[in-house]
């Protein structure tokens, strides 16, 4: 069922389609009597979704309605690359959650989808490059301190609704590990796998079975997702995608969590394990990881949640978790804006002896 009833057609497939008469007409569905008096596109930037960044001029009812000058639709009009149902995902999020949940997330101002099957949705939300701050890149080194303050926004985000009726009552949050876009990342992207694993500084330090028998990696990721499933509660709503790209570091030290199109509810650990990996060094992470799993915990029961696993559970769980951030950036493209190849070996379980081009 859509969000806006009136609304009929569905949303554009095409970027040319994206006109200021249009985006009236869409956002007057809930803000009644918005007029756009002007639309400048400031940047398109296409991936596995768009991002279209746009200068508005607007009426005093779209001013009033608090919408700024400066905003950023998001859906798929990216060519070539079919997204799933992530956009439709990412529009019931913020529909759903914003207003529910106190928690580390952008301003939006309108969400929709299609309910069509086609998992088309669109976003209308703050446009974080002209705030003051910064945005996260799998690149940057946030060291043992800064991963500890990240730590402490995903607290806020999972015990935000921490076994919360209202988490339970989203039929359309699928749960963690259990629907194929979690469980078949391995075969849906495993063309861009292969392109990875066939450039020389990856088989500098990936293992020989990789290569071998590359059936023991997918048998892994299965077992993952068997474990993850079979957990009982208490759940949360987990990211899903918790990289540091995946965030905004407002100047006021507030870290943001953006990016929603694989959001699920289920435990913490896949948010945990996934952003800790690709934010320390194989060092710091050695060092430091047992210390940042208790801070994490502490900041998590300090939001109220109960039932929290304890010390050793919580590590048991981290420990199950690096394949996935590595089938995650072995699947990763570097043209889409993030750089991957020391995030798969952050993730890689493997002794250091073991190296593919000594295959």
């Amino acid at each position: 069922m859509r969000p806006y009833s009136a609304r009929t057609g569905r949303l554009p497939r095409d970027l040319c389609q994206v006109t200021p008469e249009w985006l009236q007409g869409l956002l007057r569905h809930r803000h009644f009597g918005l007029v756009i008096e002007g639309m400048e596109v400031v940047e398109i930037r296409n991936s596995h979704t768009t991002k279209l960044r746009l200068a508005l001029d607007l009426n005093e009812a779209g001013r009033a309605a608090g919408i700024p000058r400066h905003v950023c639709l998001k859906s798929n009009w990216s060519e070539g690359f079919e997204s799933g149902d992530i956009c439709e995902l990412e529009a019931r999020f913020y529909f759903m959650m914003q207003g529910n949940l106190k928690a580390p997330i952008p301003r939006t101002w309108y969400a929709d989808w299609d309910d069509d099957g086609g998992g088309r949705g669109i976003i209308v939300m703050e446009d974080l490059g002209v705030a003051k701050g910064e945005f996260g890149h799998s690149s940057h080194h946030l060291g043992v301190d800064g991963v500890a303050k990240g730590l402490e926004s995903l607290a806020v985000l999972h015990g935000a609704l921490w076994d919360s009726p209202l988490l339970r009552q989203q039929a359309w949050l699928q749960t963690s590990m259990a629907t194929p876009v979690d469980t078949e990342q391995v075969l849906r992207m495993y063309n861009y796998i292969a392109i990875n694993l066939a450039k020389p500084a990856y088989q500098a330090f990936l293992p020989c079975w990789i290569y071998e028998r590359p059936e023991r990696f997918a048998h892994a990721f299965d077992e993952l997702a068997e474990f993850a499933r079979s957990q009982p509660g208490p759940h949360c709503l987990v990211h899903g995608d918790s990289h540091q790209g995946n965030s905004f570091l407002r100047a006021n030290g507030e870290r943001v969590w953006h990016d929603w199109q694989l959001a699920r509810q289920g435990q913490p650990w896949r948010d945990i394990a996934y952003f800790m990996l690709g934010a320390l060094t194989i060092e710091e992470r050695r060092a430091s990881a047992a210390d940042l799993i208790r801070h994490y915990r502490e900041a998590l029961m300090a939001t109220g949640a109960q039932d929290v696993a304890d010390q050793d559970t919580a590590w048991a769980h981290f420990r199950r978790w690096p394949v996935y951030g590595m089938q995650a950036w072995l699947g990763n493209v570097d043209q889409w804006g993030q750089t991957g190849m020391h995030m798969v070996e952050r993730s890689s379980p493997r002794p250091r002896t073991w190296r593919a081009s000594n295959c």
